[in-house]
């Protein structure tokens, strides 16, 4: 594993704080909802838009890298140095 310098320590410094921040901020308005109650159907709806954003994201992610393995990439960017295959 390598020396992590200090420009790295501060970066994660960084990123950890704003991770702190950010969790704070969350829990701050979880709580300001109050005893605001949420329907069945509400849930139904939470759970689908969860499910199908999940399934989205990861079709998305499997397009690309379908589309990386299999050179279609190659042909957007006609200014990219082809690799010199071994055989």
């Amino acid at each position: 594993m390598r020396h992590m310098g200090k420009g790295n320590i501060f970066l994660l410094a960084t990123l950890l704080f704003l991770f702190g921040l950010t969790a704070i901020w969350f829990v701050a308005a979880w709580n300001s909802g109050g005893d605001a109650e949420m329907s069945k159907h509400g849930w139904i709806a939470m759970g689908l838009g969860t499910f199908f954003s999940i399934v989205i994201g990861c079709g998305l992610m499997a397009l690309m890298f379908y589309s990386s393995r299999s050179g279609h990439d190659e042909a957007a960017d006609p200014f990219r140095k082809k690799p010199k295959r071994p055989f």
